[in-house]
């Protein structure tokens, strides 16, 4: 491809490993960042979330070289979810087959060494660079910094990874036939801890996503590599259970006391991170086009933000790089082409992810303990062991087949939901649904898909 000087708005998770595929074609990249540098500064306390990184993701980690580093020197990988009653009580879901994984990725370390190796293959990033006006005619853009004095940045190409609140879409939704909406959801999220032990060992088992599932809510936990847990609470905003109405720390104590007393009892310093650690807000974001005049582009959640319950987000944002990759392959020095088929082609897949975070949240929070869900799940995983070229879970398909496109995930999804709902009517489920009866049934079914 002919060299372009092209700039990225967004040093985080995208924009950095966008900036890795273009340096890699011989691209001229500067990014522009409007935090301080994360490697200087401790940045976004108790809003970290930890990240789910999953095939998709790694696949795109592996395009430009990275992906054995992350696994072997950040990544936890996570074979199950392990459900967590009131009482106590423990029930374990494989998330595959055997050997199959998320990985538990601490995003400020993952961010930092993508950006460390921005900047080995040259790539030049600054850093407390707010963008303050953009011309989408010009692909060029006005960054300020702390002390109010402003650079204007000319380029060829301007690419906007600068998240849900990007300033790059801000002056697209202003355009003619610009279609957006952001819906925040009720609930919204603190982070908590569990450290290690006294020996610095795992309190829980360390290769599980921990869940306690409440109904209207829920407790999860991460495993980070120091031996702690990064813990999220998922909680309403507002109402008579929600962020607001646990206003003090002893109120919030007592409520954990009672729907989550074994998480707590492993929280030595839970008064001090639920005081310190902010409230935040889930929102979801969908907007379209994402490109303009073949000279400025979207990508990652400045195009399609969605919630964290199905561990996508970031895995989606870099399936947007690996796509974008790909196109420049077919596409070569016709930018006009290239983005528009990368907006069409991700679009329905971001739509999809979209929808399916939504569907997980309520699968996690209110279903992983129902014993009709749990009884599904058995004879889909057993059918699948037995008959993988005739049936993958919706979740397979999503986190462990990236050649499967989100959209074609959840179109795949909805026709299982129906014909497993034909099996789980047949009389007796319960205690036929590993016979040669059900299976047979299956196996007629399946011929549907």
């Amino acid at each position: 491809m002919q060299e372009k000087n092209i700039s990225i708005a967004g040093a985080g998770l995208v924009g950095s490993l966008l900036s890795l595929y273009l340096a890699k074609r011989g691209h001229k990249v500067e990014i522009f960042e409007r935090r301080p540098d994360a490697r200087k500064n401790l940045l976004d306390g108790g809003r970290s979330i930890n990240l789910a990184l999953s095939d998709r993701g790694l696949q795109a980690l592996a395009k430009v070289g990275l992906e054995e580093k992350v696994l072997k020197e950040m990544a936890i990988p996570m074979y199950g979810r392990v459900m967590h009653s009131r009482e106590g009580k423990l029930t374990y879901q494989p998330y595959g087959k055997e050997g199959q994984a998320i990985n538990s990725v601490s995003r400020a370390g993952l961010n930092m060494l993508m950006m460390d190796e921005a900047e080995k293959r040259g790539v030049k990033i600054h850093f407390s660079q707010a963008c303050a006006e953009v011309d989408l005619e010009n692909a060029s853009a006005v960054y300020r910094n702390r002390e109010g004095e402003e650079r204007k940045v000319d380029s060829d190409l301007l690419f906007g990874a600068d998240g849900a609140f990007s300033a790059v879409r801000s002056v697209m939704q202003k355009t003619d036939r610009f279609s957006y909406s952001q819906e925040y959801i009720e609930h919204g999220y603190k982070e908590l801890e569990i450290p290690a032990g006294p020996n610095g060992e795992f309190l829980l088992e360390k290769n599980a996503l921990h869940i306690w599932p409440r109904g209207s809510y829920m407790l999860i936990a991460l495993p980070n590599p120091d031996a702690s847990f990064t813990c999220t609470l998922f909680f309403p905003m507002e109402g008579e259970v929600s962020f607001d109405s646990l206003n003090t720390v002893e109120k919030a104590r007592s409520f954990f006391e009672q729907e989550f007393a074994d998480a707590l009892a492993m929280m030595p310093n839970f008064d001090r991170d639920w005081q310190e650690n902010p409230d935040s807000s889930l929102v979801i974001i969908r907007c379209f086009p994402w490109t303009r005049n073949a000279k400025v582009a979207l990508i990652g959640d400045a195009s399609h933000a969605i919630v964290p319950f199905y561990g996508q987000g970031m895995n989606a944002g870099f399936e947007d790089c690996f796509v974008l990759d790909r196109l420049m392959d077919e596409y070569g020095d016709d930018w006009e082409g290239l983005l528009k088929a990368y907006e069409t082609e991700r679009k329905p897949d971001a739509d999809a992810i979209a929808d399916l975070a939504m569907r997980n949240f309520v699968e996690m929070r209110d279903l992983t303990g129902d014993p009709e869900f749990l009884l599904r799940k058995k004879i889909e995983v057993r059918f699948s062991e037995k008959y993988p070229e005739k049936w993958t879970p919706l979740y397979s398909l999503v986190t462990f087949s990236p050649e499967v496109r989100y959209s074609d995930a959840i179109a795949l999804g909805k026709r299982q939901d129906e014909l497993m709902a034909e099996i789980m009517s047949m009389p007796n489920i319960h205690e036929i649904w590993d016979s040669p009866e059900v299976e047979e049934r299956m196996l007629v079914l399946a011929e549907k898909l």
